[in-house]
């Protein structure tokens, strides 16, 4: 049980209206457990749809970009599709997981286990060590891979892709009886469902091959999807606050839409501009902290900005402003592939795989983004171009001319660096909302289009592992006397939260203050030349305690006398050295959810000076 002190905090921080929806709806769950009967009080009606063209997408169009495709690019959609058919997926982009022919919808196939279709949605656990990462099962239901099929048909013209969604959507429909199963329990499930068979549907009735029955099982799915997403709509606008609540409420504007429920709808793009101005930040960053929740919330808006002209109602311009900014600062946080840092909580969702481009390529949202609201592309023209016809009926021809330079995103906590060699990023946030990792002061390197130095990721929410990964261990900075920078409680809530301070940025240089409330102050003081990297850290704490400054690393370290160089093939990319002993140590990398790679990390150690501080400098020189 929480102490009275830690709850005193969360009130503060969190703010008393969380914690008091958040405990209602913890009543409302034990209640429906308690006392089934009570879902009548909390379940609305359902609504008849009676249209499901929302999505004016251009199929020929799309089918002939993929066409032009390179080979092993076309050669990848249909190995992929042909696996889906056989329910086999890509999940998390990453992992093989084969749900089985016919497909049990239920099943976790990573530990074998199954969720109990007889129970109810809030009868199945969040969290169960034996079942496995829930996450899991929910991965097929997404329909992510109804894409897949489509993809591949508007290449092939094959029809054993139509085939495959249209018995696989009447399957899940006769195994998935509302609201029971682990398939109902979240609503941003049920809104991506929504919103992926809408887009497939499209495809296929644009293409001439859908049925009337296609038609009818895809009402049934807005149907219930919808009716889950109204019914407890509440703890995403309410007690979660985050990308879930813009997925919930894209889905709410889909059922509206689809049901011709005006009201509905108009009171969803009323709440839809008060979530966007809550959730993205002035400069572009957003709330969660994290680039990966950051796409996500981006191609949630994608596709509602997509669905406008049929709606009838739009975000704000004021907003779409906000917007913009939040991909503006991840096209200022990329190598010039597309990757982004690794930064924040990262579950592996890439909701709309419409490209053939890699899951760490943000260009294709960003693109898209940028072209929705500028009417204008930002690359030039490449296979990320593809999310465009997916999302944008007037594909642009100009391309805007905007340089990747150091930047500074201050209500975000995200500082750029760039010189001809290299480019860096650096953390530290004055926290508006609930942090999830311990990731303040961290540096991220880039060298040559590679992170030389970065966030070990997040793994999965489910696991020790993933909970090791949040920590401060696992992030270019300093660990103090074995202490995290914040405190946690359960998977997910994150009290104590960090102070920062003296922030001084200019575009060679930054310096700013961390506090932590477990006792220690930590200043980073970075400057940076053409092929030279400085970093003062002084610390801040009880004489005689230990500290050390971490370095993560995917290459590999050669350690020379007094330094380390990070070679890549036998070839020094960098070296560092500092007036401290060092060692070197095993570590973990997670860059994709629920996969893991072996890295190492190098260690600094030093003692806090006897006048309870110690000043430290690292030089990092790039070959």
């Amino acid at each position: 049980m929480p102490s009275l002190k830690m709850l005193k905090t969360i009130l503060n921080e969190y703010g008393i209206s969380w914690v008091m929806n958040r405990t209602l709806y913890s009543a409302k769950v034990k209640l429906l457990n308690t006392l089934p009967l009570a879902e009548k009080i909390f379940e609305v009606n359902g609504k008849v749809v009676k249209r499901v063209d929302l999505f004016p997408l251009d199929a020929d169009k799309i089918a002939n970009f993929i066409k032009a495709l390179p080979v092993d690019e076309k050669q990848n959609l249909v190995a992929q599709a042909d696996a889906a058919c056989q329910g086999k997926i890509l999940g998390f982009s990453s992992i093989k997981l084969d749900y089985g022919t016919p497909i049990n919808w239920q099943l976790n196939p990573l530990t074998g286990k199954s969720c109990d279709i007889t129970k109810k949605w809030y009868q199945i656990p969040d969290f169960d060590k034996n079942r496995g990462d829930i996450k899991v099962i929910w991965e097929i239901s997404r329909f992510s891979h109804f894409l897949t099929l489509a993809r591949a048909y508007l290449l092939s013209s094959n029809k054993k892709y139509y085939t495959a969604f249209s018995e696989q959507l009447s399957d899940w429909l006769k195994k998935n009886p509302y609201d029971f199963g682990s398939n109902y329990k979240c609503g941003q499930e049920c809104s991506l469902r929504m919103a992926n068979v809408l887009l497939t549907y499209s495809v296929f009735q644009k293409s001439g091959v859908a049925t009337s029955q296609d038609t009818e099982n895809v009402e049934k799915l807005i149907d219930w999807c919808y009716r889950r997403v109204r019914s407890n709509f509440f703890y995403a606008y309410k007690c979660i606050k985050n990308n879930h609540t813009l997925s919930e409420l894209m889905g709410m504007i889909i059922g509206a839409w689809c049901c011709v429920d005006n009201e509905q709808l108009a009171k969803a793009y009323k709440t839809l501009d008060e979530v966007v101005t809550e959730q993205f930040f002035e400069d572009g960053g957003y709330r969660q902290y994290s680039f990966n929740y950051q796409r996500l919330a981006l191609q949630d808006l994608e596709c509602i900005l997509a669905m406008e002209q049929n709606t009838g109602q739009s975000i704000s311009k004021l907003n779409k402003e906000r917007i913009l900014k939040s991909a503006l600062l991840l096209y200022q946080c990329q190598n010039e592939h597309g990757d982004v840092p690794n930064y924040g909580s990262n579950d592996g969702a890439l909701i709309f795989p419409v490209t053939s481009c890699s899951y760490w390529d943000f260009r294709p949202v960003i693109n898209t983004i940028y072209a929705l609201i500028r009417g204008s592309r930002l690359y030039d023209t490449g296979i990320y171009d593809e999310e465009l016809f997916w999302f944008v009926q007037n594909i642009p021809v100009g391309k805007a001319n905007i340089e990747r330079i150091s930047s500074s995103f201050p209500k975000a906590g995200v500082y750029t660096i760039r010189k001809d060699k290299y480019w860096l990023m650096v953390i530290l946030n004055d926290y508006h909302s609930r942090p999830a990792h311990m990731d303040q002061l961290h540096i991220d390197l880039w060298v040559g289009g590679r992170n030389i130095l970065c966030d070990a990721g997040t793994y999965s929410y489910a696991s020790d592992l993933g909970k090791e990964l949040l920590h401060n261990d696992s992030h270019n900075t300093i660990v103090y006397d074995y202490q995290q920078q914040m405190k946690t409680y359960g998977p997910f809530m994150v009290y104590d939260w960090t102070k920062s301070s003296n922030i001084q940025y200019k575009t060679s240089s930054f310096v700013g203050k961390m506090e932590s409330k477990n006792g220690y102050i930590h200043y980073r003081d970075i400057r940076a030349q053409d092929a030279k990297l400085t970093i003062v850290d002084t610390i801040i704490g009880i004489p005689g305690k230990e500290f050390e400054i971490h370095f993560h690393t995917p290459f590999v370290f050669k350690e020379n006398n007094e330094s380390v160089e990070i070679c890549n093939d036998n070839v020094s990319i960098c070296e560092l050295s500092s007036e401290l002993p060092f060692y070197i140590k095993k570590s973990k990398r997670s860059l994709y959810y629920l996969k893991v790679e072996e890295t190492e990390y190098l260690v600094f150690k030093g003692k806090v000076g006897a006048e309870g501080s110690q000043t430290v400098c690292t030089n990092i020189n790039i070959f």
